[in-house]
């Protein structure tokens, strides 16, 4: 029987939801998007008026905002992220989704993956998942598209992380 016990947490989510976030295209445009064209029209002014008005002062004060909002601004964005992110659950989803998670393949049973987590027990057939994916601290094991078990490496308690998600995509694979 392959069974892995391991605790997830608030940064947990955050971390998915972000690799969610970062890897869809028209977000990262508008991050661009944001990124380069409000600071390159503020050059312009900075420009504009250092040309027109020989004011140098406030030409450099117009390029230093420009400078900071495209340094900046990603970050700025990403803390907004999180806190949008964590303020969408309630506190009652959080208490059932954050804690101790057991995972197991049960040989007698070996068409689903069982998981007994904060919120009870739940039984997942393996030709229902999608597949299981490694990040560098992160094993993913996607339910849907965009729903996924994230399984924190290093907040793995009992069993052998490896070996079973090995198992779990040769399961899936076998059930597609």
């Amino acid at each position: 029987m392959f069974e892995i016990e391991y605790e997830f947490k608030e940064n947990d989510l955050v971390h998915f939801n972000e690799m969610l976030y970062m890897k869809n295209e028209d977000i990262q445009k508008n991050i661009t998007k944001t990124r380069w064209i409000v600071p390159g029209l503020m050059g312009l002014i900075g420009a504009f008026y250092y040309f027109y008005y020989h004011d140098i002062n406030t030409s450099i004060y117009i390029i230093v905002i420009a400078t900071l909002w495209a340094i900046l601004s990603p970050k700025i964005m990403r803390l907004d992220f999180h806190r949008q992110i964590l303020k969408s659950y309630t506190d009652k989803e959080k208490k059932a989704m954050f804690g101790t998670y057991t995972l197991t393949i049960d040989p007698s049973n070996p068409n689903f993956l069982l998981e007994k987590s904060p919120s009870g027990k739940n039984k997942m057939a393996f030709a229902d998942l999608v597949r299981v994916e490694y990040g560098k601290r992160y094993v993913y094991i996607f339910i849907t598209l965009d729903t996924a078990l994230v399984i924190p490496v290093d907040a793995v308690s009992q069993g052998n992380l490896e070996s079973f998600a090995e198992q779990v995509d040769q399961m899936i694979q076998r059930a597609a």
